[in-house]
């Protein structure tokens, strides 16, 4: 049995969870998220836990198995806490300005970026060159993150470009000069 996918999830207080065939539902005080779930897999509610089952044994069940509990265990953790992303931008002149649900780069192009956030996702850029991004859904605010992060990826000459809060970038060594 997967080791992640037998682990019951908590229930915590003011959340509630929703289960009708294989749509789960999960209401909380910052939101409500919805999950489709694969038929192999089985979700049900038992005094203030959630249980992840699943019908075969096979390899592509128990991967599912996994999965599924771990998907739940983020809706749940997202309607409580929410998830956030935080991106910096390394480089002269490179900037971003939020205009309400758009964020405008300049990042060195011979234009500015408009990037449109999409629906569930907040943004507040901290200065010029921070951004952090908000939201419910694990999944969408990391992959706006990317999108983000793919404007302009660090450059491995010189570092500059939009990066994870924390990333490292490997800098190359440059050619060396004539002498």
């Amino acid at each position: 049995m997967s080791r992640i996918g037998r682990k019951p999830i908590a229930i915590p207080k003011g959340v509630q969870v929703g289960v009708q065939g294989q749509q789960v539902e999960v209401k909380g005080p910052k939101g409500r998220l919805e999950l489709r779930v694969h038929e192999v897999c089985s979700v049900k509610v038992a005094d203030g836990n959630v249980v992840v089952g699943r019908g075969a044994e096979n390899r592509a069940a128990r991967a599912l198995h996994g999965l599924t509990r771990a998907l739940v265990a983020n809706m749940v953790q997202g309607v409580t806490e929410g998830f956030e992303r935080k991106l910096e931008i390394q480089g002269i002149g490179y900037r971003v300005q939020q205009t309400g649900k758009n964020l405008t780069f300049a990042l060195g192009y011979s234009h500015p970026i408009v990037f449109p956030l999409p629906e569930g996702v907040t943004a507040e850029v901290d200065k010029q060159t921070a951004i952090t991004l908000r939201g419910l859904d694990k999944y969408l605010v990391g992959q706006t993150a990317a999108r983000l992060r793919a404007l302009r990826p660090p450059d491995s000459y010189k570092g500059k470009g939009v990066r994870y809060a924390g990333e490292v970038v490997r800098k190359k060594v440059g050619k060396t000069g004539a002498k």
